[in-house]
């Protein structure tokens, strides 16, 4: 039975920004520091997250009526478990140096609370389109993140963007990469000030609607 709550347009468009995982909620911290080195790894990780996200929702959901609350986190991994393996094989067959890449962290989004709590907030309460437009855009958010995390690295890096080389790219100039920014501490250092400048701009935002009323 669909009950009260968001409509599909609101969990849409509250997943991209206002509850952005990474920098509202703070969630799947493990894939956004471990796969942002390039914007190829952190785009195959953000397809995966898609994937995964979207078929469990919508799975959840389809089965919320007869979930029952002492076992309804078993069934939430055993359905992202799944999905996940989907995932992890399909890159392994027919992407494989990008699966070589990603490693572990493709597997440990069975584990990942953004999606799992996806399925605890939503799916399990909402109709399947609301289920599916949440999953949408709480992974075209996480995207985002992602997106945005990497591109600072691999700019400042590597020089280049998707692989592309823009700058850093004579004898000369390599000497003066940020080399750190290829490095976990650069993911750390990245993370951090991008997380600063988003809770400075909802702050400035706040004040500006609190002012408006």
């Amino acid at each position: 039975m669909p009950s009260d709550g968001p409509t599909a347009t609101e969990r849409f468009l509250r997943g991209v920004i206002p509850e952005n995982p990474v920098y509202k909620q703070l969630l799947g911290m493990c894939p956004t520091l471990a796969v942002t080195a390039n914007m190829q790894a952190a785009m195959t990780m953000s397809g995966a997250v898609l994937f995964v996200m979207v078929c469990a929702n919508v799975l959840t959901s389809m089965l919320r009526g007869l979930l029952k609350p002492h076992l309804r986190i078993l069934v939430f991994t055993l359905t992202i478990a799944t999905f996940v393996t989907i995932a992890d094989r399909f890159l392994a067959a027919f992407i494989y140096p990008m699966s070589r890449e990603l490693g572990p962290y493709v597997p440990l989004i069975i584990v990942n609370c953004m999606i799992i709590s996806r399925c605890e907030v939503c799916a399990q309460k909402q109709s399947v389109p609301t289920a599916a437009a949440d999953a949408i855009g709480q992974a075209l958010g996480f995207a985002l993140a992602l997106a945005s995390i990497a591109t600072v690295r691999e700019l400042l890096g590597a020089g280049s963007w998707f692989g592309i080389g823009l700058f850093w790219q004579s004898e000369a100039a390599q000497a003066y990469r940020w080399q750190i920014m290829s490095q976990p501490p650069g993911a750390f250092l990245t993370l951090g000030v991008l997380l600063a400048i988003a809770v400075a701009l909802g702050a400035v935002w706040n004040r500006r609607k609190k002012a408006t009323i």
